[in-house]
Order: C-alpha cells, then sequence, then structure tokens
C-alpha cells in the first residue's frame, strides 16, 4: 500500500495528533463535530497511521508502541447497509487498495471481508451478532462506533456490551462518533472518557424558512407537493449544483418524482435514495454525471452518506419514527416531525463544495419548539422485544444491562408480563424454544407469535397476508 496520506481540507485532520493521543491514552475517546468534518473517512486512518488494525502491515507513518494494536482488525461500524458500503469504497478509493482487500465490508446479504483485511465496515446489527460468536470480540484491537447520535437500539446495547467488555480487555479502543451527539452523557456512561471537538462544514450554509402557506393542520398534500417543487424549481434556477431532497419514506420518494417531472425542469435528473432500492440504483447516486441532480432521500442520506456535489438542500422537516404504542400494544412507523439535531444534520450535508443553501419547508416557530434530540429507540420501542433481542444475544437481564438511558422498571415488567402471555419467557425469565423462534423474526413479538402458531395450524400462508 502507498503511504497514507490526509486531506488538509478536512476538518478532523487537524486534530488528528490529538486523536492520536488520546486513543493512545485512554480506552475510549469520543470524537463529536458537524456533518462535512470528515471523521467517517480520517479516523480509520489516523489509527491505522498509528499502527492499530495491523496497520505495520499495511504501511504509513507509524506511531510508537502505545498506538500499536495487538492483532485485530478495525472495526467500523454505521447504521445502514448503504453507508456501510459507500464508506467502504471511500476509504479504500483514498487509501488506493482493492475494496475487498484490505478494506472490506460485511452487511446483511454481501460479505466482502478477506483474510488481509484491515479496516472492515459493517452495520451495527453485524457487530452485535458477531458477539455471540466471538464475545470478548477478539477479531478487533479497535472499534469505531459511528453515527452513535442516532441512538438505535443495536447503538445502545453496543455501547452496553463494550462498556462491559473493556472492563476484561484492556487492549481495546472504543471510538464513538457522531455530529449532534450529546457528548458530556456520552463521557459519563464511559466513566469521563475525553471528549474531541471538530469543526464542521467547508463552507457556510444559508437556512431558509418557507413554511407551507396555512395553518399546519388545513394543509393539504397538494398544497405541501407545490411547495416542494416550487423550492427544488428555484434552487435548481439558482445556479448550479445539486439538490438533496430529504423525504419521509418510499411513497413520497416518489409521488415527489412524479411531481417534480411533470415541472418542467430541463436538463435535470432527478433519482431516488433509499435503503431498499438496489446496489445499481444506489450507486448512481455517487457516480454523477454531467446533468444537474435532484437526489430525493429518506434519512439514509442524513449521516455518513456524503451524496457528492450537492450545493442545496431541501427539508421536509419529517422523517417515519418508530414508535410503540402502549394503548394499542404494537409497534407504529409513522411519519414525525424531526428533531432540531436532524434538522441540523440535514442542512449540514450542503456547503461542502461551495456556499450551500438549505431551504426548511416549515417556520423558524416551528423549529425552536421541536425536541433537541430524537427520543433514543430503547425509549419508543415495545419493551418486550427489547428483551426478546437482549435475552437471544445472551446480553442478561435487561434490568441490569448498563443501558446509557435505562427503561422504566414498569416498562419492563409490562414486557416480561407480554412475552410470558405469548410463551416467549418461562416462569424463571428464560427463553423458551417459542422465545427463540421469535427472536430470530424481525417482527413485533405479538405478529411473530401469530406467524409461529399459523404454522402450526396449516395456515401461515394466509397469515402471512
Amino acid at each position: 500500500m502507498t503511504q497514507i496520506t490526509f486531506d488538509p481540507a478536512l476538518p478532523v485532520n487537524q486534530k488528528r495528533d490529538e486523536i492520536a493521543r488520546a486513543v493512545a491514552a485512554h480506552p475510549v475517546v469520543i470524537v463529536c463535530g458537524e456533518t462535512g468534518s470528515g471523521k467517517t473517512t480520517q479516523i480509520p486512518k489516523i489509527l491505522l497511521e498509528m499502527g492499530r488494525g495491523g496497520g505495520r502491515r499495511v504501511g504509513g507513518r507509524v506511531g510508537g508502541d502505545a498506538g500499536r494494536g495487538a492483532g485485530g482488525i478495525i472495526g467500523h461500524t454505521q447504521p445502514r447497509r448503504i453507508a456501510a458500503r459507500s464508506v467502504a469504497a471511500r476509504i479504500a478509493e483514498e487509501l488506493k487498495v482493492e475494496l475487498g482487500g484490505p478494506v472490506g465490508y460485511k452487511v446483511r446479504f454481501s460479505d466482502r471481508v478477506r483474510a488481509d483485511t484491515v479496516i472492515k465496515l459493517m452495520t451495527d446489527g453485524i457487530l452485535l451478532a458477531e458477539t455471540q460468536g466471538d464475545p470478548q470480540l477478539r477479531a478487533y484491537d479497535t472499534i469505531i462506533l459511528d453515527e452513535a447520535h442516532e441512538r438505535s437500539l443495536n447503538i445502545d446495547f453496543l455501547m452496553g456490551y463494550l462498556k462491559k467488555l473493556l472492563e476484561k480487555r484492556n487492549d481495546l479502543k472504543l471510538v464513538i462518533t457522531s455530529a449532534t451527539i450529546d457528548a458530556e452523557k456520552f463521557s459519563k456512561h464511559f466513566s469521563g472518557a475525553p471528549v474531541i471537538e471538530v469543526s464542521g462544514r467547508l463552507y457556510p450554509v444559508e437556512v431558509r424558512y418557507c413554511p407551507v402557506e396555512g395553518d399546519k393542520e388545513d394543509t393539504t398534500r397538494d398544497e405541501e407537493e407545490k411547495a416542494l417543487a416550487d423550492a427544488v424549481g428555484e434552487l435548481i434556477r439558482e445556479g448550479k449544483g445539486d439538490v438533496l431532497v430529504f423525504l419521509p419514506g418510499e411513497r413520497e420518494i416518489r409521488k415527489a418524482a412524479e411531481v417534480l417531472g411533470k415541472s418542467n425542469l430541463k436538463g435535470v435528473e432527478i433519482l431516488p435514495l433509499y435503503g431498499r432500492l438496489s446496489v445499481a440504483d444506489q450507486d448512481r447516486v455517487f457516480h454523477p454525471g454531467g446533468a444537474q441532480r435532484v437526489v430525493l432521500a429518506t434519512n439514509v442520506a442524513e449521516t455518513s452518506l456524503t451524496v457528492p456535489r450537492i450545493r442545496y438542500v431541501v427539508d421536509t422537516g419529517l422523517a417515519r419514527i418508530k414508535r410503540y404504542s402502549y394503548r394499542n400494544k404494537v409497534e407504529m412507523l409513522q411519519v414525525e416531525n424531526i428533531s432540531q439535531a436532524a434538522a441540523k444534520q440535514r442542512s449540514g450535508r450542503c456547503g461542502r463544495v461551495a456556499d450551500g443553501v438549505s431551504v426548511r419547508l416549515y417556520s423558524e416557530e416551528d423549529y425552536n419548539a421541536r425536541p433537541p434530540f430524537t427520543d433514543p429507540e430503547v425509549l419508543r420501542s415495545s419493551l418486550a422485544a427489547v428483551i426478546l433481542r437482549a435475552l437471544s444475544l445472551n446480553l442478561g437481564k435487561v434490568e441490569d444491562f448498563p443501558f446509557l438511558d435505562p427503561p422504566s422498571p414498569r416498562a419492563i415488567s409490562d414486557g416480561y408480563d407480554l412475552l410470558a402471555e405469548l410463551g416467549a419467557v418461562d416462569d424463571a425469565r428464560e427463553l423458551t424454544g417459542t422465545g427463540r423462534e421469535l427472536a430470530r423474526l424481525p417482527l413485533d413479538p405479538r405478529v411473530g407469535r401469530m406467524l409461529v402458531a399459523a404454522r402450526e395450524e396449516d395456515c401461515l400462508e394466509q397469515m402471512l397476508v
């Protein structure tokens, strides 16, 4: 491999020596800064240069013994498959190595990791699953937990698991990175871990508020679609550079593509971007041609993923968020207003190639009234599902697990009661055979139990509908 190089224009590289010293001196280091600082792609290279993850085999300037790894590799987690794959491709390109060689990735349905891999990108779910076959995670000498502010169940489980594991493995290093992080909370969880702040974007971003006309309750879908088309049309006319539009889901993306297709945007390419798209269609977004583009994305483009050439952002202020209804006893995916932190993340996606403009299709008063951070998933999920997951992964009792935001005892008790009703746990609160089956199904436990029963009653086909 050629010498490891660092782009001095990326803000994180100005803190390169400070990050390396902190990692050498502490088991856990928290790096936080706005989108666009280069954290996701540069930190693995900084660790490699120190000699972590087999950096000595790879080349580049290597640090002293304090930075040397113990034979494992660098594990780097992302919340989504699309991010894991695209980040791996970007790091391989910067290191001038083959993707699937020294830099590899492992996501559901795709494993491109070899014996000579030294940086392994993966979803946080993959790393959590690996704790079953390798409880001490001996395959790794360093773990980067990226986008920790998303506070998904997997991220919260990993933070609790790694907190306990670090007591047994003094050779393991953990780097937690995020954009809009509640740094003090994370630092406290890891016994006062040092926090390194990194500055954000390269260019300033102008935020414009363009609320849809009329009261929020009275606006029709047509008015919302017209406001979106008007905002995109205005930005296209304003100058060169691509537009990134944030929408809550696939259905809204398809509708927006249809509306924009009719709005006579000449010479403009309209591209969707969401998790279920094929790899080939996702890759089109990362390889722009000559035409100006409008990329219609869900919140997969909010973090980690850098869509190239974006100069403008249009933010609808909405996302699909999973919540558990205590009244109906089911989990629902509903469209909700995003938090202030998520809105900042979205605005931060422009301002990387030139001065950026972020158009928010809601008022400044609306923005100021929103919560500062998105609720952690553990506090808006069915505790039955959380308990099921913890027991299946041998993480111990949920009430004893070191969560960053522990759920209430009442919610835990309700969760156990529901699992007992479903026959998923026994009187000793241990998993039954049915419970192990339910843990393998990525569904609400009640829905999963219906499917298991349907198979036994020979009506699975009808129940699946």
